[in-house]
Formats: C-alpha cells, sequence, structure tokens
C-alpha cells in the first residue's frame, strides 16, 4: 500500500569515488608518465522520491551502481552532488534530534548476513546491542524484547546465546532482519537480501518481508537483479544502467509494457510458465566501465535501436504515462529521424 507522503527523496544524487595516486605514481607522474587519479561514477544524477509504505524495487545488472544507491538511502555513504531529503527535509538541515532520529529510522539488511553479522557476538547480544544503545527499551525489559523480535522474525528465542556460525544461512538473514527491527525502523534497504539463500529459503525469507510490511507499515527500498523476486513484492519497479535510471513505472505496468530497450531485453531473459518454447536472446556486450561511462545515452554501446543522436546526446528521464518515466530519444524522436 502506497501514500502520496514521500519518506526519503532523491534530487539529481550523484556518488564519485576516486581512488588517489600514491607515492610511486605521483613521482612517476612527475617524470611524465601518463597517470591520473581513476574515478568511479557510480550514481549519476539519480532522481527518486519512495512514498511511506511503499515497496520500491531497485533493479539492474552487478556494478549499475544499485547497491551504491541503497547505502547512499542508509547513510552509509554521502551523496557527492545531489540533495537527500527526508519528509521533505534535506537531511544535512535537520536538527540534532530528527537527525539521531534519522539514523534508526533507516535501516540496511545486507546481503551476505554471515559478513554482516560479528563472529564473536552471541545472537541475542547482535539483536540488543542497538536497542540498548540508544536506550529505546528499559534495561530490564530487553532480555524479553530481545525474545520478541526472535519469535516475529520465527527463530527460536533459546538460541539467543548462539554465534552466528551455528545458525543456517536463512537463520542468520533472520538474525540481521531482526537487528534491523529492533530499532523500530520506518524503511528498510534490502540490498540482495535473499540472493545468497537456496531458493526454498527464498521463499520464506520474501514472506516474512511481506508479513512485516503490512504488519508494521514499513517501506522498502528492495534491491535485486532478479525481477521475479522485485515482481513479486513491489509497488514501483526502478531500472538503472551505469549509474542512471533509465526507467520508473508501476510493477504491473513496467512488466506488462516495458519502455526502454534495456528493460525489454532484461524482460525477455525472466523465465515464464506460460511462454513455452522460445529463442534466448542475452543482451549483447558487456556493461561499459564506470571508470569511463559511454557518452550520451550509457546503454547504446549494446542497444539494438541506437543511432547517432543516442551517441552523443543524454536522454532525460519523462513521464510518458501517467506514473512511468522512460529515459530514452525514441519516445521524443519521429520516426522519419531515426535510422
Amino acid at each position: 500500500m502506497t501514500s502520496a507522503e514521500p519518506l526519503i527523496t532523491l534530487e539529481t544524487v550523484s556518488k564519485r569515488f576516486t581512488r588517489r595516486l600514491d607515492v610511486a605514481e605521483r613521482l612517476a607522474r612527475g617524470l611524465g608518465a601518463k597517470i591520473k587519479e581513476q574515478t568511479v561514477h557510480a550514481v549519476d544524477r539519480v532522481t527518486l522520491n519512495v512514498g511511506k509504505g511503499e515497496v520500491v524495487g531497485l533493479v539492474g545488472e552487478s556494478g549499475c551502481g544499485k547497491s551504491t544507491l541503497g547505502r547512499i538511502v542508509a547513510g552509509l555513504h554521502k551523496p557527492s552532488d545531489g540533495r537527500f531529503l527526508y519528509r521533505g527535509q534535506p537531511v544535512e538541515q535537520l536538527a540534532k534530534r530528527d537527525a539521531a532520529h534519522l539514523d534508526l529510522a533507516i535501516q540496511m539488511i545486507f546481503q551476505d548476513p554471515m559478513a554482516s553479522l560479528n563472529p564473536r557476538m552471541k545472537a541475542g547480544q547482535i539483536i540488543g546491542e542497538a536497542v540498548q544503545a540508544h536506550g529505546l527499551v528499559p534495561r530490564a525489559e530487553q532480555k524479553d524484547y530481545v525474545a520478541q523480535m526472535m519469535q516475529r522474525v520465527g527463530l527460536d528465542p533459546d538460541y539467543r546465546a548462539r554465534y552466528p556460525h551455528q545458525f543456517s544461512g536463512g537463520q542468520r538473514q533472520r538474525i540481521g532482519i531482526a537487528r534491523a527491527l529492533a530499532v523500530k525502523p520506518e524503511m528498510l534497504v534490502c540490498d540482495e537480501s535473499v540472493a545468497a539463500l537456496d531458493v526454498s529459503i527464498q521463499a520464506q525469507v520474501l514472506n516474512l518481508f511481506m508479513e512485516l510490511q503490512q504488519d508494521f507499515g514499513l517501506t522498502y527500498l528492495f534491491i535485486s537483479h532478479d525481477l521475479g523476486v522485485v515482481e513479486h513484492l513491489s509497488d514501483q519497479v526502478v531500472i538503472m544502467y551505469l549509474g542512471r535510471v533509465v526507467e520508473q513505472a508501476p510493477t504491473a505496468e513496467l512488466f506488462a509494457g516495458p519502455n526502454h530497450p534495456y528493460t525489454q531485453a532484461l524482460l525477455e531473459d525472466v523465465p515464464r510458465l506460460e511462454a513455452g518454447k522460445r529463442r534466448f536472446h542475452p543482451i549483447k556486450g558487456e556493461i561499459p566501465s564506470p571508470l569511463d561511462p559511454p557518452p550520451g545515452c550509457h546503454f547504446h554501446p549494446r542497444c539494438p535501436h541506437a543511432f547517432d543522436r543516442c551517441r552523443v546526446e543524454e536522454p532525460a528521464l519523462e513521464e510518458i504515462a501517467p506514473g512511468h518515466f522512460s529515459a530514452c530519444h525514441l519516445n521524443t524522436t519521429s520516426r522519419t529521424d531515426r535510422p
């Protein structure tokens, strides 16, 4: 269920990572070597609204910048450019109390639960650590509170004294979910949160996400490369390619009528029971390097419909139908101007 009120807003947000030259490289450059700092353009002027109570699926190939965007939303990265607004207010202008609330209001659940859980802490300590640090629950009630959180995500509270390596992959992911849920967040950023799990366990965790969303009115930014999972969960779908949003639409509309050639290619690869026998057509070529993205439309080297304009001019993300946005020159160029 969605709401007109935006919980978070990104306005032309970019994120760049620059690797500085070390002493030897600076010396070599001083002697005439053609060495320069390398900059990765991870996120490139992304604008996005996520309404309160909404589930937004963020999809793209590995290296497209979707995880970096999720970390910006979760407060783990600061944008290089652009603005991040929480309930309509720029985060850098929030009062100290509101900023502290925001730190807890948006939580992130990572892809690899084993890497995101402290192996030297017991499950109960992991779940209750932030609760204790922020004084969210009286000390005398914390043990019972942790037990409630474990039960809510399908874990036996008797396992609270076990360490992460003593749990299965699905159970470890549930610990991560309980840890995030324990601080009473408004929004969860789920970064490939079921990708490392067996298919049967994936279904259980996805059902848990849906139950929690209904019970607590949570907002989700669900990051995935799996369009089947995103279709099952999301109200809106956002498609990213090489740092840019190329299409955004309500889930049913996007799956019924994808507009951007990249989205069309992705959807052709989704297995369908009703499709019967068909020929597989993978997207041609490799995703370009974010160190040196191509000019114009980033997708033009792999696009079967690319023409001269695509190679020199970046397409704007424009509304082509109510709530349906796409960044493709085919939408604004007459047929007589195409090749």
